[in-house]
């Protein structure tokens, strides 16, 4: 697929690392429409996209919502083959706080928004680009997702979203097999520790110890560099049914 011919939802659209691939799309002559709850930040980084960004203001854990959202972005877009899923919450919290066990809700809540949100956007994606025409090699569309390095080395403190980004990993393989039938792709980033508006809140100090436990480049990712790796996938379409660590060869530690 070439990026011209890109017409995406991208959740988490409004910022961070969803609005870095927004950003590297429309640059290379894609549509997009960007999913977000920040009706706010969703409008202003739509309007700084120009003619050829949509907002919409979607929960991801809403079905009705979301198909609903779908749905009008490939109408205005005149098309639908990709979506790009970067909505997600930490949902950090130790099993056995201070303040006594880990609330079921927080539990809960963290699965909701990166794992059956995902999915949710994934399938409502998928169930409209079955009906797109063929194109080199049967290809009808694309569905990224994004884990994290914590499905694999989910840190203390980290129970809640280490399961929801492991689940999304799990899900990946599944579910390219099932809609390789309809040449639909589905890929998935586990991004390291990145520059994102959470960092930026972080103290300086913080920041470079950060930067200093990854091997190589000893520093955080750039959006930037999450965003090529997203075009990267659109564009080569023998990459199916994998989860591609994107970590400077980090390796969490416990704590």
């Amino acid at each position: 697929m070439q990026l011209d011919q890109v017409k995406a939802v991208i959740t988490g659209g409004a910022s961070g690392l969803g609005h870095a691939v927004a950003q590297h799309l429309v640059a290379h002559g894609a549509k997009v429409a960007l999913f977000d709850v920040n009706e706010e930040k969703g409008q202003a980084a739509a309007a700084s996209l120009g003619e050829a960004a949509r907002f919409y203001r979607t929960d991801v854990t809403s079905e009705d919502g979301v198909s609903a959202n779908v749905s009008a972005a490939r109408d205005a877009m005149g098309g639908l083959n990709v979506v790009i899923n970067c909505a997600g919450i930490l949902g950090a919290g130790r099993v056995l706080g201070k303040e006594g066990p880990m609330a079921l809700g927080t539990f809960a809540t963290t699965v909701m928004v990166n794992l059956v949100g995902s999915f949710n956007v994934a399938k409502a994606g998928a169930a409209l680009m079955q009906g797109n025409e063929a194109g080199e090699d049967g290809e009808r569309g694309v569905i990224i997702n994004t884990a994290s390095v914590a499905a694999y080395e989910g840190q203390i403190g980290q129970a809640a979203y280490s399961a929801s980004k492991g689940g999304v990993v799990g899900m990946t393989l599944p579910m390219a097999r099932e809609l390789s039938r309809f040449g639909i792709r589905v890929a998935t980033i586990a991004p390291g520790i990145f520059w994102t508006p959470m960092v930026d809140s972080m103290p300086p100090a913080v920041q470079e110890s950060l930067g200093a436990s990854i091997p190589f480049p000893s520093r955080l990712g750039k959006p930037e560099e999450f965003a090529t790796t997203a075009a990267f996938i659109l564009t080569n379409r023998y990459i199916n049914g994998e989860t591609i660590r994107l970590d400077g060869g980090v390796r969490l530690q416990p704590k």
